[in-house]
């Protein structure tokens, strides 16, 4: 190791995300179904007030431009994707 430099020695030393024993661990699923329970409506009656929003068709073009690029970055920043 002594004839590494600091970037081969992190690149070494980095943890392994696609073990079970690092990333997120949850002591409890509590507060994840309370925060869906609250999640779910509140996104449903966004994508209401935006569909009832869109009344000419260059709104949806907007809307769906908006959709097909942020979908892209998430595929683009996605931590499985084989670069």
């Amino acid at each position: 190791m002594s004839n590494m430099t600091e970037n081969q020695r992190q690149q070494y030393e980095r943890p392994d995300l696609s073990v079970p024993s690092t990333g997120v661990q949850l002591r409890s699923k509590r507060g994840l179904v309370i925060y869906m329970a609250l999640a779910i409506p509140v996104l449903a009656v966004l994508v209401y007030l935006t569909i009832e929003g869109i009344d000419t068709w260059w709104k949806g073009v907007v809307l769906g431009m908006i959709v097909f690029t942020t979908i892209g970055m998430m595929i683009a920043i996605s931590p499985s994707r084989k670069a």
